[in-house]
């Protein structure tokens, strides 16, 4: 049973997560424009949002320590801060300045908060079989702490995620592997790319349990979670969820998104936090006070953030002899 304060939390959580995004979707794009330059700005490179994927974050990370870890993938500033990831330190690793995660050297696909024992990587599937090495250590140092790989549906294709998940079964360890399905591998829609609906089913080749969660629903994600995360931590071994949620913005900032037709309205309708909220007014957790309250909250951090950001230096040249293997 989850209890109302939580399921606010949940709430705030998702608002939260959100807000940030929005902001750097409006700093991304203030200074790139009349013409298109990705290359231009404060935040310059490629940027992908998780705009309509916070439940599976939010659902997620509710079931984690501190001490748990978890392998992101290159859209991952919702999991950063669902795992509590610092968002000052990583808002000046996005901006590229010395205060940030990697001192402004990694951007935003490559954050690393060894304190929250987080990472993720631009690499497509990178982050799977690096979730099982974490568990391998979690077990061979006799702690009951778990390992959580997330990865979208396309990288389920990879060959990275099969000699992952046949490793984990073969050795039993605590890891859990989290397909975020959002029906869209960049521009190539599911249906065209992989043969089978339900790509949990994938798991039984490994005689490794999982489920499909349908609806995008952070409740139903928690408590999904939660089975996995107890069953790994009392040595039941490796679970694989796959979560159908949403992408509600471009694969990346600047995609036109021309390829998703009507769809594209489809899942805008679906966005899961009005409808979480909905929910929650219905419950009597929420009203107009209450809301208007969590946003400002969630405001005012992220824009001190991105304050503290832009107010931090620059690295300077000689900094790229820093921080490096000899």
């Amino acid at each position: 049973m989850i209890s109302d304060d939580t399921r606010v939390q949940f709430y705030k959580d998702m608002v939260r997560i959100r807000t940030y995004e929005a902001a750097l979707q409006r700093d991304y794009h203030a200074d790139k424009t009349p013409q298109w330059d990705i290359g231009a700005g404060l935040i310059p490179g490629e940027m992908h949002l998780a705009a309509g994927q916070e439940p599976v974050a939010v659902g997620l990370c509710a079931n984690l320590e501190q001490d748990d870890a978890i392998t992101g993938p290159h859209r991952p500033h919702h999991l950063a801060l669902a795992k509590g990831v610092d968002m000052k330190a990583m808002t000046a690793e996005i901006f590229g300045r010395v205060t940030g995660l990697c001192h402004g050297k990694g951007g935003h696909m490559h954050l690393f908060d060894p304190a929250n024992h987080f990472s993720c990587s631009g690499i497509i599937a990178q982050g799977m079989p690096v979730a099982v090495g974490q568990a391998f250590a979690f077990n061979r140092k006799g702690t009951d702490n778990v390992a959580v790989a997330v990865a979208g549906e396309g990288a389920a294709n990879q060959g990275a995620f099969h000699e992952a998940l046949n490793l984990a079964a073969m050795w039993k360890l605590p890891v859990i592997f989290i397909i975020e399905d959002n029906d869209w591998a960049i521009s190539v829609a599911r249906d065209t790319a992989t043969p089978i609906k339900d790509g949990s089913l994938r798991a039984a080749a490994y005689g490794m349990p999982s489920a499909r969660i349908e609806g995008n629903d952070v409740e139903a994600i928690y408590e999904a979670c939660k089975i996995a995360v107890d069953r790994a931590r009392a040595g039941g071994g490796p679970t694989m969820l796959e979560i159908h949620t949403v992408r509600l913005w471009g694969h990346f900032e600047g995609d036109a998104q021309a390829y998703r037709g009507d769809e594209l309205q489809e899942a805008t309708e679906r966005d899961p936090i009005p409808a979480y909220e909905k929910r929650l007014r219905a419950a009597g957790l929420l009203d107009d006070e209450a809301v208007a309250a969590i946003q400002a909250e969630a405001q005012a951090e992220v824009e001190a953030a991105i304050a503290f950001a832009k107010e931090s230096p620059e690295p300077k040249p000689s900094d790229a002899y820093l921080h490096v293997f000899a």
